[in-house]
């Protein structure tokens, strides 16, 4: 049990120092390690693929659940599927998330499908973050892909918040969701890319109910020679809302992708994108730095509040 908390993986991912109250699955190594479930989500392994389905019964409220992964094998490598049936008029948090921590001079990898299937009128907030770390002189790379399907029924509510720092070589972050009829989807993505970090977003939403509505927010930053390119596709294909923002701050030598598009299929179909990349202002660094801060910690200040 003891090693489950080792490396700070779980701090990271899930702020856990300790097992959480209410229903869990943390996963290490390959293999379920503490599992708990509570009298409204029930947590069942897979007889086909790796991974869990979770049944949130309806009408649960106020409730948690914890699924964070955790690997410090160097080497080892896995493909999850989680599957998530929320039932109507729930009101839950997922906290999710993985931490990988290599030691040795193997890539290690996990790929983590997450798909969520919501009922009528429930509210989900969904916590999502990516970690790696590394002995000294380990030469393997931390490779990280997550994939999320989303599907909301009629008026319910999905609140992603997904985070990448730090640690993770190479990422492809992938997000597709469809919408029903007043149904409502935010996405705030925040990530950093340092060194030789490679790291790809994509969201597609296909907004398809009367008065749904989906707003994507991504903050990244790319430091040193890393790359990122970020992807936003929303399709309204009936009277909707959608919104998609990528804002950027780039330094060094990295570079960055943006590229929004939106497609009207319906006359009542409002969309909106907006794209902005740049470098850190002068003025921003100067004013920190009359306050007694050096340029690096002026600069880490000033990322630190945008990608707050």
């Amino acid at each position: 049990m003891t090693d489950l908390f080792k490396h700070d993986l779980l701090k990271q991912v899930a702020e856990l120092d300790a097992l959480p109250v209410g229903a869990y699955n943390i996963r290490a190594n390959g293999n379920t390690a503490v599992r708990n479930t509570t009298a409204h989500i029930n947590i069942v392994t897979k007889t086909d693929l790796p991974g869990i389905d979770i049944h949130v019964q309806a009408g649960t409220k106020n409730e948690s659940l914890h699924i964070p992964v955790v690997i410090s094998e160097s080497g080892l490598k896995e493909s999850v599927y989680n599957d998530f049936f929320i039932g109507p008029d729930c009101d839950i948090t997922i906290i999710a998330g993985c931490g990988i921590h290599n030691c040795g001079d193997q890539d290690s990898s996990h790929d983590g499908i997450h798909a969520f299937y919501v009922g009528e009128n429930s509210k989900v907030r969904y916590v999502e973050k990516h970690y790696g770390s590394a002995d000294e002189g380990a030469t393997g790379k931390r490779l990280m892909n997550p994939t999320t399907i989303i599907n909301l029924g009629k008026n319910a509510q999905l609140t992603m918040e997904t985070t990448q720092i730090s640690g993770i070589d190479d990422t492809n972050r992938r997000t597709n969701a469809v919408l029903a009829e007043g149904a409502k989807l935010e996405i705030k993505e925040n990530l950093m890319t340092t060194g030789d970090q490679r790291a790809v977003t994509d969201f597609v939403a296909d907004l398809n109910g009367e008065g749904c509505s989906c707003n994507i927010v991504s903050r990244s930053v790319a430091k040193d020679n890393s790359w990122q390119e970020f992807t936003s596709r929303l399709n309204g294909n009936a009277p909707c809302a959608g919104h998609t923002e990528c804002d950027g701050i780039i330094m060094d030598k990295a570079r960055v992708l943006a590229s929004p598009s939106l497609t009207a299929n319906h006359i009542d179909a409002s969309l909106i994108h907006e794209a902005a990349i740049g470098k850190i202002a002068g003025e921003q660094l100067t004013k920190l730095m009359t306050l007694g801060l050096t340029e690096a910690e002026a600069e880490e200040q000033i990322i630190n509040g945008f990608l707050k």
